[in-house]
């Protein structure tokens, strides 16, 4: 039922194509049945008296040649119509379905794709959307075949009751066995299929962390949690085909004992005068040629266990909730924009905050550093900045508006974020830059410029044009951070965070970035996270969080002669590298 259920929506949702596909389903199932009629009829006028008198005329031969090829054209062509609009059906069903989940996707807020590893992310719009129609391209033929079984049995009966009774018996029987064969499969198929999502997510994440694979060495132990999780999937895997093995055979042999009951029966009924030797050959015949297309419903009905799981997975993703909601607020004109949070309130354990009661006015065309020891909330703070992640209390605002009453992609255009950790795409360094925005080579070598990131560039083999790897992995961790930088800076945001966007480059260069984006930018608010005293000292007010809240705030230097807390996280790495030198001495 649950099957029947998602190939109904297949149907729905293309039915003009699925009707095209069961005409030519149809069309099959009808001339198969036909095709026995035609050698029967060629039996019993051709066949039998040539036997009988020893010869036969050209005309006669031409005749049944002729009634063989129409009926091999018009099967030819009813199976072409049905393979094609399947086909058209399915494909068309699988990519409006990765449609669905890709925007899906991108609906859905930061933290619900951190609470998802990306291997199963990748199964959900990649294998089990193929699971959820791979029933579509037997279906067409299954319902042709119920056709055929039905025309089939009238054809039997018309033809001869006695023989019309063991299609009677071999039918069912090929229903009850695939209806039997589909309750064992199912439970396997569900669990093939999420271990497949195992093996996906084990893979991607192992190919993500690969460099502390090799540089703690743990390839070994890494290469068997992968194959671990490989051969707990061969196992079932191997199950369904020793399942599928016993299936195939009987599902197969049943037709053939059927044509072995016809030629047992028939030939008695012959010797008897009770019918002609054509009725036989014709009954037998039917027999024959249905028993493969008869398999259809067990390629159906085999497939349907995987497209229900499929099906789930995709439509968990579909009905997830949590999407960020938008309003219809812009903001127009130009120049520095001011921000600000109240009571701001934020934890990825609802029951233990990292935010909690935050207040901060980030005043437009300002520099802000926020300062906090690790895990103080920092990152968290700046995400929420530029709405990466809604509050769970309180409110930002960009510009003087709620940020959530902002339209979509307004937050985006008014500001920029460089993270920590610099992520580049496997492209050119002008395609990691613009991000396929219509910028200039100028516009970009500006922003290179601001960014500390020309000379490097103008070196490289292509410059502009010099492919830089699956991550950027041809550069060092500075050079990252540059190229992330600039591509922020390229875009002119009216608000840029850093969050820590620095800290791989030594500190005369980052210095020299910072005081290029206070002079060389007009009209931007900067809000910085920093660890550096050099870097502090640039911004024009400091923001010390500690215990999830803004403890204190005020100029750098007001700060280190009134705060203990804040004295010592800034000046510990300055003392530590004292005791050093003074211990080496």
């Amino acid at each position: 039922r649950k099957g029947a259920r998602v190939l109904a929506r297949g149907i729905s949702e293309e039915p003009w194509v699925f009707a095209a596909s069961l005409v030519g389903a149809a069309a099959f199932g009808v001339v198969t049945v036909a095709s026995a009629a035609v050698v029967g009829h060629i039996t019993e006028t051709v066949i039998a008296p040539a036997f009988a008198t020893g010869s036969t005329t050209s005309r006669a031969l031409l005749g049944a040649a002729g009634l063989l090829v129409g009926v091999g054209l018009l099967k030819a062509v009813s199976i072409v119509m049905r393979r094609l609009f399947a086909g058209i059906m399915q494909f068309r069903l699988q990519a409006r379905d990765r449609r669905r989940v890709t925007r899906q996707y991108l609906r859905l807020p930061l933290s619900w794709h951190q609470r998802h590893p990306t291997g199963e992310l990748l199964s959900n719009a990649n294998s089990d959307v193929e699971a959820t129609w791979a029933p579509v391209a037997p279906m067409p033929m299954a319902f042709g075949v119920v056709i055929m079984l039905g025309v089939s049995l009238v054809a039997m009966v018309a033809a001869d009751p006695a023989l019309g009774l063991v299609g009677l018996v071999v039918f069912p029987l090929v229903l009850l066995v695939n209806v039997a064969y589909q309750r064992r499969m199912a439970p396997l198929a569900a669990r093939a299929q999420a271990l497949r999502a195992e093996v996906s997510a084990i893979a991607h994440e192992s190919f993500a962390g690969a460099v502390v694979v090799k540089a703690l060495g743990r390839e070994n132990e890494e290469t068997a949690r992968f194959a671990d999780a490989a051969h707990h999937l061969l196992d079932v895997n191997a199950r369904v085909g020793r399942l599928r093995g016993m299936f195939d055979p009987i599902i197969e042999s049943l037709p053939t004992i059927g044509v072995l009951g016809v030629l047992l029966l028939g030939t008695q009924r012959v010797a008897s005068g009770d019918i002609e030797a054509g009725t036989v050959v014709e009954v037998a015949y039917l027999l024959t040629v249905i028993a493969f297309p008869v398999r259809a419903i067990g390629w159906l009905l085999g497939e349907m266990p995987r497209s229900v799981i499929g099906s789930r997975r995709v439509r968990r993703v579909l009905e997830a909730t949590g999407a960020m909601p938008y309003g219809s607020h812009d903001l127009p004109g130009a120049g520095p924009l001011q921000a600000r949070v109240s009571a701001l309130r934020y934890g990825y354990d609802a029951q233990v905050p990292v935010l909690d009661e935050v207040d901060l006015d980030i005043a437009a065309g300002r520099v802000r550093a926020v300062v906090g020891s690790t895990g103080a909330g920092k990152s968290t703070l700046v995400s929420l900045l530029v709405r990466l992640v809604d509050p769970q209390g309180g409110q930002v605002e960009l510009g003087g508006a709620d940020a959530r009453a902002l339209a979509a992609g307004v937050v985006p255009d008014v500001s920029s974020v460089v993270l920590q950790q610099a992520f580049l795409f496997d492209d050119s360094v002008r395609g990691n830059v613009t991000l396929g925005a219509a910028f200039d080579d100028d516009e970009v070598w500006r922003a290179l410029c601001l960014a500390q990131a020309d000379e490097f560039v103008a070196a490289l083999p292509e410059g502009l044009d010099t492919p830089i790897g699956e991550r950027g992995t041809s550069l060092s961790g500075g050079q990252r951070q540059r190229l992330a930088l600039a591509r922020a800076v390229v875009r002119r945001p009216r608000l840029l965070v850093l969050d820590d966007a620095t800290s791989a480059v030594d500190p005369e260069v980052e210095q020299r970035i910072l005081e290029g984006l206070r002079t060389s930018i007009d009209g931007i608010t900067v809000v910085v996270v920093a660890h550096r005293p050099a870097t502090i000292a640039l911004a024009d007010e400091v923001a010390y969080v500690a215990e999830g809240r803004v403890a204190d705030h005020g100029s750098h230097s007001d700060l280190l002669a009134r705060n203990a807390g804040y004295r010592r996280l800034v000046t510990a790495y300055e003392a530590d590298a004292l005791g050093i030198v003074t211990g080496v001495s």
